[in-house]
């Protein structure tokens, strides 16, 4: 993030215009000033200066002041490569889909918003600085790009002792040690062409779970991030979540690299972030080609040969099979870190993408999926995919169960599994819910609590409650939701981690008050704790900040069922259906208050749209099935 001048500003603004589904957008200079004239939320055009300049290479964005604090990013960029790389023009980010003045995505929004959105990854400990009462941000940072603090923490005892000229501890000073690699080396195994770690780590890597603050899908739960604690007690992580990874565990949305590397065997093994990337210069530790990263481990007359590629050498890179890439913000390729072995026979069962047809794209993945068997016989490795698919349409506790008892499969992929078992449960879903309750991993316990959620008050009352007081934020969290509907029979001391815990989770929600989200989540508490008023007004006040928003919608129908009005509901779920008419959620849950109002025939109309939008929710598909049944009943001969 850099001011805007004529040193940092890389876009062409001398009167270039550049036409959005019959929007025209002008770059100009005035008065030394860079300004894009476009359209505002209401669809007029407006000139806005451009403040600030986001981002260098492959693309820059711009940012402009609005009132209240907030700075909004504007949508067109600048590909900043050279032009025979298809760079040097004007380019929107939503270049297939119209994003029109009141969409949730226009740039004049609050998904565009740089206080929110952006800051905490792009500078240096930043502070939102959001005021509730007048709606306005006050935002404040040390440094306005990333720099060294942001890593390594507050650097003043290192200054102190820098400018003392003795250094006396092994960490200078710093908040923590980044260094993953201490006293071991890797010596190369000959038999096997791997490299191996002289000595096994004993704790997990600090590197990773540093820059997975920035280089993760996740939101933030912490008011100040906290150097050296696991990632997940300042940031709720997403799990592979379909529309975010497809089933195997690659990237399909814009996830960064966290849940990717911690899938990786390499991690497993000890490999951190710095035995390939320089943090500082941003290069490849080789300074070369990508080959020569993965040669530091992987000998090259084992790996780099064709018997092993199927390729002539010298044909195809490492990263073009194991790193496969994904395009995002339009000109950004950025490539997958599981390092996985291509599966295309995985193709047909769970539709997962290969990386044998992004170069052969005039071959089909059955045709890859026979030339690997050819060069390597059967597919034999693990693989977690089919069980991740069976569990995402909803019929796969069997296979789910196997990868969650399975050590060797990533505890990403293993909590994965967990979260998503579905009733009705078993003896074996409900050990595989007590044993990841108990998990060393944060994720397997945050899956694990969430799915105490559904379960009796009894069972919950006996298991879990230990979850109130665990050593990291997001799981607490987690179960102070979990318990909220229980909470007064909780036993005395388990009654105070509770109050601890439902204490932090109003507080990660009420730093964000500017995002309808987080209005809903507090409002959730509240209905769990049956303060169904105050639950009312969050549920409003989320509606009214973002009358798109499905979850905001569909809880505030249901808190209005518990306060008797009904007729309110019906009002919020039909304003939203008409607002989003594909949202299989707001049919569902219309189609159960018509039922409630005795309206069998509608009713089932409703609940068939929402299976005709969803068709893998068991939910919806099983309600369905009653309604009409219940229909056919109440029918006369």
């Amino acid at each position: 993030m850099q001011h805007a001048t004529p040193a940092t500003v890389l876009g062409n603004f001398s009167g270039n215009e550049f036409e959005y589904f019959g929007e025209t957008t002008t770059f100009l200079t005035r008065d030394e000033q860079f300004v894009v004239r476009t359209l505002n939320e209401n669809g007029a055009l407006t000139d806005y200066p451009v403040k600030w300049v986001f981002g260098v290479e492959p693309l820059q964005q711009y940012l402009v002041e609005f009132p209240g604090g907030r700075l909004q990013a504007l949508p067109f960029a600048w590909d900043s490569r050279p032009a025979e790389s298809g760079g040097q023009r004007w380019f929107h980010l939503y270049p297939d889909e119209h994003i029109a003045p009141g969409d949730i995505l226009h740039w004049t929004g609050r998904q565009q918003n740089w206080n929110f959105m952006c800051a905490e990854c792009h500078s240096t400990n930043v502070v939102m600085g959001y005021d509730v009462k007048t709606d306005s941000f006050n935002t404040s940072y040390s440094e306005l790009s990333v720099g060294c603090e942001a890593c390594h923490g507050p650097g003043s005892r290192h200054v102190a002792q820098a400018q003392r000229g003795e250094f006396v501890n092994s960490r200078f000073g710093l908040a923590l040690s980044l260094d993953d690699q201490g006293r071991a080396v890797w010596a190369m195994n000959p038999a096997t062409g791997i490299a191996e770690r002289s000595e096994p780590a004993m704790q997990a890597p600090q590197q990773p779970e540093s820059c997975g603050r920035c280089h993760a899908r996740r939101s933030v739960i912490a008011e100040e991030y906290e150097y050296g604690r696991p990632l997940a007690d300042t940031h709720m992580l997403s799990m592979l979540e379909e529309g975010l990874y497809f089933a195997d565990g690659q990237i399909q949305d814009e996830v960064y690299v966290y849940g990717s590397f911690v899938q990786s065997k390499m991690y497993r093994a000890g490999v951190s972030c710095s035995n390939c990337h320089n943090p500082h210069s941003l290069e490849l530790v080789t300074s070369g080609e990508p080959d020569n990263v993965c040669a530091q481990c992987h000998l090259p007359s084992t790996f780099a040969v064709e018997s092993h590629t199927g390729h002539p050498e010298a044909t195809v890179a490492c990263v073009d099979c194991h790193m496969p890439s994904r395009t995002y913000m339009g000109v950004d390729d950025r490539r997958d870190h599981s390092f996985r072995v291509p599966r295309p026979d995985l193709n047909g069962t769970t539709g997962v993408p290969n990386a044998c047809v992004n170069c052969h794209t005039d071959e089909s993945n059955d045709w890859a999926a026979s030339a690997v068997q050819a060069w390597h016989g059967p597919p034999s490795g693990a693989e977690f995919a089919s069980a991740l698919q069976a569990g995402r349409r909803g019929a796969g506790n069997a296979a789910l169960l196997s990868e969650i008892s399975d050590p060797a499969t990533p505890g990403i992929a293993r909590a994965t599994a967990l979260g998503l078992l579905a009733p009705p449960f078993g003896e074996d879903e409900v050990n595989a819910l007590r044993a990841g309750l108990n998990d060393a991993d944060p994720l397997m316990r945050i899956a694990a609590v969430r799915l105490l959620r559904s379960a009796p008050a009894e069972f919950r009352l006996q298991s879990g409650t230990g979850r109130l007081a665990d050593a990291v934020r997001a799981v607490r969290i987690e179960a102070a939701l979990a318990y909220a509907d229980v909470h007064e029979m909780l036993p005395p001391v388990a009654r105070q981690d509770f109050a601890r815990a439902q204490a932090e989770y109003r507080a990660s929600h009420e730093m964000l008050l500017d995002r309808p989200d987080a209005w809903v989540s507090l409002a959730d508490l509240d209905i769990a704790m049956g303060r169904v008023a105050a639950a009312l007004a969050k549920y409003e006040r989320a509606v009214q900040m973002q009358p798109l928003l499905v979850r905001a919608r569909v809880n505030l129908a249901d808190a209005l069922r518990q306060s008797g009005d009904d007729h309110r509901g019906r009002q919020v779920l039909e304003e939203g259906i008409e607002l989003v008419p594909g949202s299989a959620a707001l049919h569902h849950s219309l189609g159960l208050l018509l039922v409630r109002e005795g309206d069998l025939a509608a009713a089932t109309l409703e609940l068939h749209k929402a299976v005709e939008l969803e068709p893998h929710n068991q939910r919806y598909v099983y309600v369905l099935d009653i309604a009409r049944s219940e229909l056919t009943e109440s029918v006369p001969e």
